[in-house]
């Protein structure tokens, strides 16, 4: 007997939500902004790049879709809770917060790349908290809201020139985890993505972890399978909680 799992390729439980995505300038953010907006979302999009937002937005609008842009540094509190109430505020409500914006400038622990390591923070965790200290009131205040953390498979393990972008990928899974027992009214889900395609590769500095990070990083997947599985997510019913997925190339190891 062959089983056959439904796909969210319709409307249903996307079409009419409010969905703010942070780093949407390029990547999975760009890739999931895209996808939401074609099935029916209202999309709102940050990112520091406001040029690649405004030619993103101008596009979908073209298509159809519901899309608005905002200039959005996650790490700055006070930019992302600008970027939370701009979303309130243009859709009447906020259905769910994707915390995308992310860094992976990799080096050996060894190379002493103290300022990526700080940026890394500021980032891929802080970027994280400051988004749920945005986001939480208003879901709470709603009584419903979808908090989506995109994290990494790096989160699972330690690996050499990773030590570091490892460990902040592990927070935001803790992190979500534990949002996810203290908040039973808000729905939480980690998407761990594996080789993909995006622009991370290029904040790699460190010459000899760049050139192996290359070769890794023929094999990606494109940037929509992930946008799919955010998707998806949201397209389960209310009392349903998909809390992790993890989304990477068949032949990854």
């Amino acid at each position: 007997m062959s089983t056959t799992i439904a796909q969210p390729t319709d409307q249903a439980g996307i079409a009419g939500k409010v969905v703010a995505v942070t780093g949407a300038s390029s990547g999975i953010g760009e890739a999931a902004a895209r996808h939401l907006a074609k099935l029916g979302a209202h999309v709102i999009v940050g990112a520091r790049r406001t040029d690649r937002l405004e030619t993103l937005a101008e596009e979908l609008r073209r298509e159809g879709a519901r899309i608005e842009h905002r200039a959005l540094d996650v790490t700055r509190c006070a930019s992302v809770q600008d970027f939370v109430g701009f979303a309130r505020e243009r859709g009447g409500r906020l259905d769910i917060l994707v915390n995308n914006a992310g860094l992976m400038p990799l080096s050996p622990l060894a190379a002493l790349h103290v300022e990526e390591w700080e940026r890394m923070v500021d980032v891929n965790i802080k970027g994280v908290l400051y988004g749920i200290a945005a986001a939480l009131p208003v879901f709470e205040a709603q009584g419903h809201g979808h908090l989506i953390n995109v994290s990494s498979v790096a989160a699972y393990r330690a690996m050499p020139t990773a030590a570091v972008y490892c460990a902040t990928k592990a927070a935001v899974n803790f992190i979500t985890e534990g949002l996810r027992q203290e908040s039973r009214a808000i729905r939480t889900t980690i998407i761990s993505p594996g080789v993909t395609e995006s622009e991370l590769g290029r904040t790699v500095t460190h010459g000899e972890t760049a050139k192996w990070i290359a070769e890794y990083r023929k094999q990606a997947i494109p940037a929509d399978a992930i946008a799919r599985a955010i998707a998806f997510a949201i397209a389960q019913p209310a009392d349903v909680d998909v809390s992790e997925v993890v989304v990477r190339p068949t032949g990854q190891a």
